[in-house]
């Protein structure tokens, strides 16, 4: 072995050192307490994989406070308990307009301590509802409703990779500087700047309407009718590329059962859960920025002046104290309702939706539904129905559709009043909005 010593290494043929680093990576453990050969042979042993212990899911039943259990199917209901199970969960509740989802169920509030579960928030972060309401009367509505169509047609846009086509849209929030916090963030800001002021596809809308104020000193405004626009859409590619990347993390880094592990979770204490907390939060203020646009965009060429302005997110997570503790609530299509606190519940495109006032009900962890919530799923909406049924159902409610397609359709949803009769303990209803012009991704 004299010709292993390093000052004969020079003298060996470039056939040797192959036939050396052969050798060696047949046996590396003959060579890896050997002062200079040790460093190549550690590149050849595969390193012994230790079997990580699963996790231990809650046998005993963490509390699950369900609303209008007569409206929720038993899927939805049996993918709340499975996530119930996890380790880390301290309460649970489900809307009235829950259905199925991913990880969670869309209509869900899920409380942990010290710990984020990207999944349970889902890809569209930060999506949320926003009202502007406008001192315009129904009469000069109908007079100039073309022009109020155009403004929509003209200042949105729906869908993948769709932009608004005005001038490049200019908000304070991309003059951020976390963006330079995460290379993730870096890379995606590009994608932020070139979707802002855009709307998602789906069940995402911008809509003119109605506005019914029914309850006196709730709000800056009398009793009475007003004009309102209202949208619904999140954080677009920008939140969606977040929400994957952390997801996934999350998913790797989970010891739970096979079949569990995209509810994987992040340490709160950790770098990766204080990276997505920041990164989750931004991508709900970038959410917000889209929706400024939006309404900023629409209202600008009618010159209209708004008097107020009510805006909600779901499809997030906030720090907030349950039973005595601070926790991470997990809103998954549910509806923060603290005591006092504004919010939006939609309706279908033909169906009115709610002004909510919150109630701070502890029993559904402060929340509320989101809307209606679907009652058949996409495919069965358009094996049961037809487009001129829908177009007969838009034309008795005196609804404009603008794109919007049959899967969306009002038959696709359960009735809202019946939702809100479930959730008379969560919410007060100060306030109605009736869809008149309504703004979709696409027709087919």
């Amino acid at each position: 072995m004299s010709i292993l010593r390093k000052k004969r290494f020079k003298s060996l043929t470039i056939r040797m050192k192959a036939d050396l680093v052969k050798t060696i990576m047949d046996t590396p453990q003959d060579y890896i307490n050997d002062e200079l050969l040790g460093l190549i042979a550690e590149q050849f042993i595969e390193p012994q994989e230790q079997e990580q212990e699963v996790v231990q899911l809650t046998e005993n039943d963490v509390e699950l406070k369900v609303f209008g259990r007569p409206l929720i199917k038993s899927n939805a209901y049996q993918q709340m308990k499975t996530a119930m199970k996890l380790p880390i969960v301290r309460r649970g509740a489900l809307m009235p307009d829950s259905h199925l989802g991913y990880g969670l169920p869309i209509g869900a509030a899920l409380a942990t301590e010290e710990t984020i579960i990207p999944f349970a928030i889902g890809m569209d972060i930060g999506c949320r509802m926003s009202l502007t309401i406008y001192e315009v009367t129904e009469r000069y509505f109908k007079m100039h409703e073309h022009k109020f169509k155009q403004s929509i047609i003209d200042n949105t846009a729906f869908g993948l990779s769709k932009t608004v086509a005005t001038e490049r849209q200019e908000h304070s929030f991309l003059d951020r500087d976390v963006f330079n916090r995460t290379s993730l963030l870096k890379r995606l800001k590009s994608k932020a700047i070139k979707q802002l002021g855009s709307s998602g596809s789906g069940n995402h809308f911008v809509e003119w309407g109605f506005v019914e104020i029914t309850e006196n000193g709730v709000i800056n405004l009398p009793i009475g009718k007003y004009i309102g626009l209202l949208a619904h859409s999140g954080s677009r590619g920008f939140g969606a590329s977040i929400a994957k990347f952390y997801s996934d993390l999350a998913k790797e880094k989970s010891t739970l059962p096979f079949n569990m592990r995209h509810l994987g979770w992040l340490d709160m204490n950790n770098e990766d859960g204080q990276e997505y907390w920041m990164s989750m939060n931004l991508a709900g203020d970038y959410a917000k920025a889209c929706h400024d646009q939006i309404h900023k965009n629409v209202s600008k060429p009618l010159g209209l002046k708004p008097i107020l302005k009510i805006e909600n997110h779901h499809n997030f997570a906030w720090k907030e104290i349950v039973d005595g503790r601070e926790m991470i609530v997990h809103r998954k299509g549910s509806t923060p309702a603290g005591r006092g606190i504004l919010g939006l519940i939609p309706g279908s495109m033909t169906d009115p939706g709610f002004i909510v006032r919150g109630k701070g009900n502890a029993d559904s962890i402060c929340s509320s539904s989101h809307g209606a919530g679907r009652k058949h799923s996409r495919k069965e909406t358009i094996s049961r129905n037809t487009k001129s049924e829908m177009r007969k159902e838009l034309f008795n409610k005196r609804v404009t559709l603008i794109g919007g397609a049959l899967d969306e359709s009002p038959y696709a949803y359960k009735s809202l009043e019946k939702v809100m009769s479930y959730q008379n303990e969560l919410v007060d209803a100060i306030g109605k909005f009736y869809p008149r012009i309504v703004r979709m991704d696409r027709d087919k």
